[in-house]
């Protein structure tokens, strides 16, 4: 089931989250979730109209959410998302239900396109995002830092 998360769901998704940030390049931030963190997270995204949605299928299976690619008013039309899913809900489709209704809500409400920003160390999420009709279009060498060493964007995009 995709619903939109509430704050009874963080733990769920800190730790989803946390051994992602902790333990691999596929996020560039070293900076782990907190409960209280992501509850004011969701407020947020709550507030300014941005979906937070997580599977659920005897337990907490994934999250995805987008919000603001770049400041400004010609901005507005253009989204980032994010998607994470635990460990043992990859390859049975979730990623793809996540995704379709992410881009539903982002439709309903006049967004032009989707970006992706994936790390080049996961190819996984590369193979995934070209499956569901996003396009790689440029890649930024060595912009994040993490492990002691650069790492390069990959930006992917979805015009909806």
């Amino acid at each position: 089931m995709i619903r939109p998360a509430t704050a009874a769901d963080c733990a769920a998704i800190a730790a989803i989250w946390n051994p992602i940030i902790r333990d691999t390049a596929i996020t560039f931030t070293d900076v782990e979730k907190t409960e209280a963190g992501l509850a004011q997270m969701l407020a947020e995204k709550a507030g300014a109209g941005f979906p937070f949605l997580v599977a659920e299928a005897g337990g907490l299976l994934g999250f995805a959410t987008y919000g603001t690619f770049r400041n400004g008013p010609g901005y507005a039309r253009t989204m980032e998302h994010t998607i994470l899913l635990a460990p043992h809900a990859k390859g049975r489709g979730v990623g793809r239900v996540l995704m379709a209704a992410l881009e539903d809500h982002a439709r309903a409400r006049g967004i032009h396109t989707l970006w992706a920003g994936v790390s080049a160390e996961n190819p996984a999420a590369r193979a995934f995002h070209a499956a569901i009709g996003y396009a790689e279009v440029a890649v930024l060498p060595e912009v994040g830092w993490k492990f002691g060493r650069w790492l390069d964007l990959v930006l992917m995009q979805k015009m909806l």
